[in-house]
């Protein structure tokens, strides 16, 4: 599945998050676009905008990372773009209130635009055992395993 990978992308560890997630991904067998990866400093703003526009639409679901106090509001544009063209599959591995169910992490207008939330907090909510990047991953795969069986429907 082709997938635009949107999250947050201007602190190392954002970044070395998302480089880890997208090939976990890609050794999955997805096609991953990270907006990172085409991004150059030299560019302008318009060049960016431009190439991760592209991204956007040369992808079959956008994948997007909900992390932080505040999701990214970037990320947050990407997926109102996205939103009627193609799948969103939204994830928050964010631990803040994820141990306070139906509390809401984010704005409304996120979590009722995504085909698919995933709260990826916890490996094991019940005892608060933190979930690592490779649980991550594996509820994403499974998510698109579950989209593709679908048929990309926005409902799964």
């Amino acid at each position: 599945m082709k997938i635009y990978l949107a999250g947050p992308l201007f602190t190392v560890a954002e970044r070395d998050f998302n480089a880890r997630l997208a090939a976990l991904l890609r050794k999955a067998g997805h096609e991953v676009w990270l907006p990172q990866e085409s991004e150059q400093r030299l560019m302008s703003a318009k060049e960016i905008f431009a190439k991760d526009v592209e991204g956007v639409d040369s992808a079959e679901v956008v994948v997007a990372n909900m992390d932080g106090p505040d999701p990214d509001s970037g990320t947050c544009w990407e997926c109102g773009y996205a939103y009627r063209k193609k799948p969103i599959v939204i994830f928050r591995s964010d631990f803040r209130a994820a141990h306070e169910p139906g509390k809401a992490a984010f704005n409304l207008m996120l979590t009722e635009s995504a085909v698919r939330y995933l709260d990826v907090a916890y490996a094991d909510r019940e005892n608060l055992v933190a979930a690592d990047l490779e649980f991550v991953a594996r509820k994403l795969i499974e998510a698109l395993t579950d989209l593709a069986n679908a048929g990309m429907r926005r409902e799964i």
